[in-house]
């Protein structure tokens, strides 16, 4: 859990009230925070010839983002106790009409390719809440923002720019200009240079480096606001005077974009003119039909079941109690008018966290008080443990395969790329597999596509042990997938592999034959009286396949036929002499993979 170290003076006064080390302590526990150290017992260092103020070091749990901050512990803990409601989060129009513009070109798809922007109107800012401003920034980069390789965040005076802004992919030697704090002029390749020995930056310079192109943002002049995610330039920092912040932010990943702008702008709306509001920015990037208005503060609404809720906490609270402290956790919530059983929750812009009701049901049990639920030895539960139908259709295949007498094996699911495609007699087409940016060995270079490489490297290490071996495997491969967010996707496959003096073939064919027959797939054949009596909707057959990973002839796809739909689920045969070569394996080897996931 990250540890956050606040202003005690400042902190207390945003609450209202002095609290004792003891009684902070509490106030803590209660809300289900940690106060871990207060700096006023110990001794503190002297920075500019004064001794640093106390300061009080909290742990917050890693979920809460919205709380990295003063003015987020102080603004949840002043509504947990009841000194004020939950902020109305607004977006408001410009003085003038028109929202700032900010257009993403095209080419930031190869680099960086979200961005969102938002104004904090007529801000007034004091030495410690700048700083705050400041410390906020560097904690979500840190943790949320994975170090800035997944968003990146840039705040300017928007006094000194002029939109709209564009924010655009160009060659290092095109973009020029005066970091944050320099007075001099530079190319991007000279600032990557001049920055590769900074204590702070230079820890963030790979992450674009070897790149063709960089982003940066321009305002209307062709003026550098920033070249995310390194630095800000110098033109349009803020300062202790700076009124109106123009906020920009660059992602390759838009969950994470959007939570990280929600809880910047909402944190710090607090000081705006009027509190709690924000000016949103319009982003207009048709190539990827990302075009919208940022930030979205609308509260999310959801449901909660009162029966869940109260069994989980061992309560009978009634609907409008339990809404009641929801209200203290800083939700709006109301019993719901579609069932007696559910209400009706929103939950607020900063809160992301909140995936379920059982974190609904967790804020409840807080509000409430843990020291004051009911204790006891638990005779039931609120909850229904079951696995996931993948992992439970995973335990069938492993149990049928270890019955046959096959044993499981674990290898890592990372390989090199030549193990996972020429060293199988596979070309890669760019497309397939999910490559590591920066592998530490080349070991391990990419996902797996498919298990045998595993396989064969276990009985390569295992060649002193007596033949046959016989190992199997049901785990995931990884494929690109540009359609999804995450850009890959997992696929579960079963995998086995005879090793022995005789090739096995018929051993692998009978193990697969028992798996599909366990999977109630029925096996279709021409020749009278050897078809199987179908247990299920689903049917199988093989056909023979010419794949260079397998000896020519000594190899076949698996067909299946699903509620009418056919497709080819895996390949089984005698592994061709030159993989046996390159997995320096001396005996014949057969092997069988399949996808699993179709039976789902």
């Amino acid at each position: 859990m990250p540890t956050i170290a606040v202003d005690k003076e400042g902190l207390f006064k945003a609450l209202g009230q002095d609290y004792t080390t003891e009684e902070f302590d509490e106030l803590c526990f209660d809300f289900g925070i940690e106060l871990d150290e207060d700096t006023s017992t110990t001794q503190r260092p002297i920075v500019n010839g004064k001794q640093e103020p106390p300061q009080l070091k909290i742990e917050i749990p890693a979920n809460r983002y919205d709380m990295l901050c003063l003015e987020g512990i102080s603004l949840m803990l002043n509504i947990f106790r009841g000194r004020r409601t939950s902020p109305d989060y607004r977006l408001v129009a410009p003085p003038k009409g028109e929202l700032q513009v900010l257009t993403i070109d095209e080419e930031t798809a190869k680099i960086r390719p979200y961005a969102a922007g938002a104004v904090l109107r007529n801000i007034n800012f004091t030495k410690e809440s700048y700083d705050s401003f400041i410390g906020l920034q560097d904690k979500l980069h840190q943790n949320l923002a994975r170090q800035r390789s997944l968003v990146a965040i840039g705040t300017h005076d928007l006094d000194t720019i002029q939109g709209p802004f564009s924010y655009e992919a160009l060659p290092p030697e095109q973009i020029e200009f005066a970091p944050l704090n320099q007075t001099r002029s530079m190319t991007a390749l000279e600032l990557m240079k001049f920055y590769e020995n900074d204590r702070h930056l230079s820890r963030y310079l790979p992450i674009i480096r070897d790149s063709p192109v960089y982003p940066v943002i321009y305002d209307s002049k062709r003026t550098v606001c920033s070249m995310p995610p390194i630095i800000n330039g110098n033109h349009s920092k803020i300062t202790l005077n700076t009124r109106n912040v123009f906020v920009d932010m660059t992602a390759t990943d838009r969950t994470k974009l959007d939570i990280c702008l929600n809880i910047l702008v909402s944190m710090f709306s607090q000081y705006t003119e009027v509190p709690f509001t924000v000016e949103p920015v319009k982003v207009i990037s048709p190539h990827n039909h990302q075009s919208r208005e940022t930030p979205d503060l609308t509260p999310r609404e959801t449901q909660a079941e009162v029966s869940y809720i109260n069994k989980c906490c061992g309560l009978s609270l009634a609907p409008i109690d339990i809404c009641s402290l929801l209200k203290r956790m800083s939700y709006t919530a109301s019993p719901s008018r579609a069932s007696p059983d559910l209400i009706d929750v929103q939950v607020p812009p900063t809160r992301a966290d909140v995936l379920h009701q059982a974190d609904i049901m967790e804020d409840v049990a807080i509000a409430y008080g843990f020291n004051r639920l009911p204790r006891s030895f638990p005779s039931k539960s609120g909850t229904i443990a079951q696995p996931l139908m993948i992992n439970k259709l995973s335990d069938i295949v492993r149990h049928e395969a270890a019955m046959a007498g096959w044993s499981e094996v674990m290898p890592l699911i990372l390989c090199s790329h030549d193990e996972n495609f020429s060293h199988l007699n596979r070309k890669d087409d760019g497309n397939t597999a999910v490559r590591l940016a920066n592998p530490k060995t080349a070991e391990y270079q990419v996902v797996r596509t498919t298990l045998l490489p595993g396989l064969l490297k276990t009985i390569r290490e295992n060649k002193h042990h007596s033949v046959p071996i016989k190992i199997f495997e049901v785990s995931d491969v990884a494929f690109k997938d540009l359609s999804l967010e995450r850009k890959s996707r997992n696929e579960r496959h079963f995998a086995a592999a005879w090793y022995g003096k005789s090739s096995g073939f018929e051993i692998v064919h009978g193990l697969m034959d028992r798996v599909m027959l366990m999977l109630k797939s029925a096996f279709v054949t021409g020749e009278e009286g050897l078809s199987v009596k179908s247990l299920g909707d689903a049917t199988y057959w093989i056909d023979e396949v010419d794949d260079p990973t397998f000896f020519p002839g000594h190899a076949a796809a698996i067909h299946l036929r699903v509620a009418g739909k056919e497709q080819v689920i895996g390949v089984f045969g005698i592994l061709h002499p030159t993989v046996l070569e390159k997995f320096e394996l001396r005996y014949p080897v057969s092997t069988l993979e399949m996808n699993i996931e179709v039976f789902l």
